[in-house]
């Protein structure tokens, strides 16, 4: 099995739990905030690994004309039924099909560091490809490196994770033109021994 069946598997069997370790209050869903702020009401927001869409999307469609993708169809079928007024499509988020410039901002929380890391730079230039000029990217990313780890017991399934180390992950931003912002730790809110990098980045006006 590849990495993307070990993920696409794991999430249609712990969806129900892993919504359920969710939580509305919790520092990285605060962080949302940032993006109601800066953006216009009723902007174009995709959520790139949206899971079931409890809490991101569901906050985010409070505001925003939302846009959730995700690899596992058990969590989209969740999704469209807990957050009526986003649209959910089920797809790979590595293979994004939306035209250039669709978005004003893009939003990933724990998706990205679960795609193999030599793939992230590709990715993240997707994400720069989709965003509009002035386009916002609030992403949850590697806080430390780990070229791969597979664990076969994460809320009762296999899971796979690969990412890059916070230094590395910000330079790859600034190199893909990405202006930051910000970029803060945060502890996960379903596991508190673990921490990710939160990064809020902005394409410019004029690409490079």
């Amino acid at each position: 099995m590849n990495n993307r069946d070990i993920i696409k598997r794991g999430y249609d069997t712990i969806a129900n739990k892993y919504l359920a370790s969710r939580k509305e209050d919790s520092e990285d869903v605060k962080l949302l905030e940032e993006l109601v702020k800066r953006l216009p009401k009723g902007a174009e927001v995709l959520d790139a690994g949206c899971g079931a869409g409890v809490p991101v999307t569901h906050f985010l469609s409070r505001f925003f004309k939302v846009t959730g993708v995700d690899i596992s169809e058990t969590q989209i079928r969740l999704a469209r039924q807990l957050v009526p007024d986003a649209q959910f499509i089920c797809q790979d988020m590595t293979q994004l099909t939306f035209p250039d410039n669709s978005f004003h901002a893009i939003c990933s929380y724990y998706a990205i560091i679960h795609i193999p890391r030599q793939e992230h730079k590709q990715l993240l230039c997707d994400f720069y490809r989709l965003l509009r000029p002035l386009g916002l990217a609030l992403l949850c990313m590697g806080l430390g490196d780990l070229r791969e780890d597979i664990q076969e017991d994460y809320l009762g399934t296999t899971m796979y994770w690969s990412h890059y180390d916070a230094e590395t992950n910000i330079k790859m931003l600034e190199e893909i033109g990405f202006s930051i912002i910000w970029q803060k730790t945060v502890v996960d809110s379903t596991d508190p021994i673990s921490k990710h990098l939160f990064v809020m980045g902005q394409k410019p006006r004029i690409s490079k």
